[in-house]
């Protein structure tokens, strides 16, 4: 799962990774919002959800504390992050920043 998830941010495309648990109410009002959003953007960002309770080395590494917790990828880089429930128009803006 690593070495994959190396290859998926680092992309020239902004990829907007989702890090979530099922048990999370919060992150199934994410789910909609996510789905949106990449409505909306279509080809200009990626979005990948990542349990949690299945990658715990993955949230680990990016010291996923609480979920949802948004982290925003672009070239391998993390350029934006923010936990809790965002609204479409704010991850849209955000994504469009980069």
């Amino acid at each position: 799962m690593k070495n994959n998830f190396k290859d998926i941010i680092n992309s020239e495309t902004p990829v907007l990774v989702d890090f979530f648990a099922e048990w999370c109410g919060p992150c199934k009002m994410l789910a909609p919002i996510l789905k949106q959003v990449k409505e909306e953007l279509g080809d200009a960002v990626k979005i990948v959800k990542i349990d949690v309770d299945k990658n715990q080395p993955l949230a680990t590494k990016y010291q996923v504390k609480g979920v949802p917790t948004l982290l925003l990828f672009k070239n391998g880089q993390q350029v934006w992050r923010q936990s809790g429930v965002l609204q479409k128009n704010d991850i849209v803006a955000i994504i469009k920043s980069f």
